[in-house]
């Protein structure tokens, strides 16, 4: 439980930590940009580890499904029909899951 919750602050505050690194030197930006796919790995990883362990968890089956849904959308406009509309709906869509799958790992008692 506490391993999971310690990657999870990793994962979210690795990104933060080298933006804020970015406001002294430059360089950091791109690699705090960079560092947000990382995130989400994790936090997917984490996710089917937690599915895995709690299949019957409707939270976890809710981030998992809306995951695989944001990959298809995403592969949907790029490579089948592009609309900007789509996009500029799809950029908020990983935070919002990182929040959500935040919020499951610290509110649950155990996992």
């Amino acid at each position: 439980m506490k391993i999971i919750k310690y990657l999870n602050t990793f994962a979210i505050g690795l990104p933060i930590i080298l933006a804020i690194l970015s406001l002294v030197n430059e360089k950091y930006i791109g690699t705090a940009l960079v560092s947000t796919i990382l995130t989400g790995l994790i936090q997917v990883i984490l996710g089917l580890l937690l599915l895995y362990h709690n299949p019957e968890n409707k939270y976890l089956q809710t981030y998992i499904i809306t995951v695989v849904l944001f990959f298809f959308i995403w592969y949907y406009n790029v490579n089948i029909i592009y609309t900007e509309l789509l996009t500029y709906i799809l950029y908020p869509i990983p935070l919002i899951l990182a929040i959500y799958l935040s919020f499951i790992i610290y509110k649950r008692k155990t996992l």
